[in-house]
């Protein structure tokens, strides 16, 4: 039967196409035979046959991963489990602190020393006024008894004079007293009390202990302690009143908490003003020595630009000339290369210290320009000449004119960084001294070391020529007294019998000992112990 003959007489004609057949599949496609029967048409209301579409498969449900559900359903107790972790951790450190006895002193007072003592004093006046008051209530209107009110009321009242000390175990004993009292005196009611009686659980005395400790416990704990203490005193309250029961007294439960509740506000705020006022001074305190330092800083950098445009400038200048100059004279002889060749040898040799006091000068840490470890570091340009220089220092000056011998004696153990820079700035001015104070003398220099530190002694005989002017400032005795000075060493300068100068001076090893400190093994330096006494005429080396 075909799809005309189903076709209902009164229905329109369809104007919508057929569907093209389905073309045959062969079995060479790679399908089985199954695959090619023909399917039955199902027919559509319009009588229409369609094609009929296979019954699709319904989709699995895709099983859960394991960790993605338990991720899920742990994400929305994430946020109460770490709630419920910080609130522990709160009242395990508050526990914690309230089982110690620890706590921050009380602040100074800025008055004369006798009047620091009287707020203690005015205190414990006020602990023996709330004691023998609260021994009076407690064996009048509770009747607890001579040796259970006393010791009570007792306790009280000390509990304000141990506040002072330790506040943290003054709160206990108070809060203790008071629970212990409220509780005896419910057991001790008499029958013939009509309600309203006395005060409870707090009494006026017990009030007034219980306000003194919970204040100085809030000024000398942090705000948290404060309030933790405040709210075991309410909860010790609530159960006094919840389980032991006081019909026949007065209720001040509610009172007692809301004045607890105010000293500790005022406490705690009387604390956070006087922190933030130490902060402050801190603050301002820093401020100041970073504006010190600045200063400080600012000025050296001028003082570092004028000795390079200046000092700089002309020994630069010197250095060109004497290496010019050979060339500018005819036929030159030996000695003259060797003299001019020296002067810029000097030269060279000046502008390479002077490019390192720069960096001293320059540097953020100036603090230890001798290497003792006294500041926050010395300069990494800074001058570190030692000792091991000591022969071409010696060889420089005999080339000026200078006859000199050196002689070192004892085992030459390590010293610190500054006693070497200082023993070899030591040796250098007091050979510039003796090089323009007493030309063609013979100076000795002699090196003694000991275990206690090093022994420097430079001696010249007297001058063979009268000196010429120096144009020195007269500063060079004056800083090898400062450097001496510096190390807690000593030094001695004198005239010799002969005509002569001697400098010697004494540092100790670490660069730390007194000075003035002396052994049995160190010799004195020798010549006059005047240290005042210039000795050579004219004015020294700047």
């Amino acid at each position: 039967m075909t799809s005309e003959e189903h076709r209902d007489p009164d229905s329109e004609p369809s104007t919508s196409p057929m569907p093209p057949p389905v073309p045959p599949v062969s079995h060479d496609a790679g399908l089985s035979p199954r695959d090619t029967t023909r399917r039955p048409q199902r027919q559509d209301g319009k009588g229409e046959s369609t094609p009929r579409k296979a019954p699709r498969k319904p989709n699995k449900p895709n099983k859960p991963n394991p960790q993605e559900a338990s991720g899920n359903a742990a994400a929305p107790n994430t946020r109460p489990a770490a709630r419920a972790r910080g609130v522990r951790t709160l009242v395990g450190s508050v526990l914690t602190d309230l089982g110690s006895s620890s706590a921050a002193p009380l602040p100074p007072l800025s008055r004369p020393r006798w009047l620091r003592w009287l707020p203690h004093v005015v205190v414990c006046w006020i602990a023996l006024g709330v004691a023998l008051a609260g021994v009076d209530a407690l064996n009048n209107s509770y009747r607890l008894g001579f040796a259970m009110g006393t010791s009570t009321g007792l306790a009280q009242g000390g509990a304000i004079a141990l506040a002072l000390w330790r506040p943290v175990p003054a709160w206990w004993l108070s809060l203790g007293a008071t629970v212990l009292a409220a509780s005896a005196a419910r057991g001790h009611m008499p029958v013939d009390f009509l309600p309203p009686g006395p005060d409870w659980p707090w009494s006026s005395p017990a009030i007034t202990a219980q306000a003194f400790v919970l204040f100085l416990l809030a000024l000398r704990v942090p705000a948290r302690v404060a309030v933790g203490a405040l709210s075991l005193t309410a909860l010790a309250t609530y159960v006094v009143q919840g389980l032991v029961g006081g019909q026949a007294y007065r209720s001040t439960g509610l009172m007692a908490i809301v004045v607890f509740a105010a000293v500790v506000l005022l406490g705690t705020a009387l604390r956070g003003r006087r922190e933030a006022r130490t902060q402050l001074v801190e603050q301002a305190s820093l401020t100041e020595e970073e504006r010190a330092r600045r200063t400080l800083l600012e000025e050296r950098n001028r003082i570092a630009r004028e000795l390079h445009d200046v000092v700089a400038h002309h020994m630069s200048v010197i250095s060109i000339q004497a290496q010019v100059a050979p060339h500018l004279v005819e036929n030159p002889t030996e000695e003259l290369k060797e003299n001019l060749e020296g002067i810029r040898q000097n030269a060279l040799e000046a502008l390479t210290e002077l490019r390192r006091v720069l960096g001293v000068l320059r540097s953020e840490n100036p603090e230890d320009p001798y290497g003792l470890g006294a500041g926050t570091g010395a300069a990494p340009d800074a001058p570190q000449p030692t000792l091991d220089r000591l022969d071409a220092l010696v060889e420089n000056t005999r080339a000026a004119g200078l006859d000199v011998t050196t002689e070192i004696t004892g085992e030459q153990l390590p010293l610190a960084p500054g006693v070497e820079l200082s023993a070899y700035r030591i040796i250098q001015e007091a050979l510039s001294n003796a090089l323009r104070h007493a030309p063609g003398s013979a100076v000795r220099v002699e090196l003694w070391h000991f275990p206690r530190g090093l022994q420097v002694r430079v001696v010249n005989s007297r001058p063979e020529r009268p000196a010429p002017p120096s144009p020195g400032a007269g500063h060079g005795l004056l800083g090898m007294r400062e450097r001496v000075a510096m190390l807690g060493g000593t030094l001695v300068t004198s005239e010799t019998s002969c005509g002569g100068f001697a400098v010697a001076a004494f540092l100790p090893r670490n660069g730390a000992a007194p000075a003035g400190e002396g052994s049995k093994d160190d010799p004195p330096p020798p010549g006059s112990t005047d240290d005042n006494s210039t000795g050579l005429p004219g004015e020294e080396t700047p």
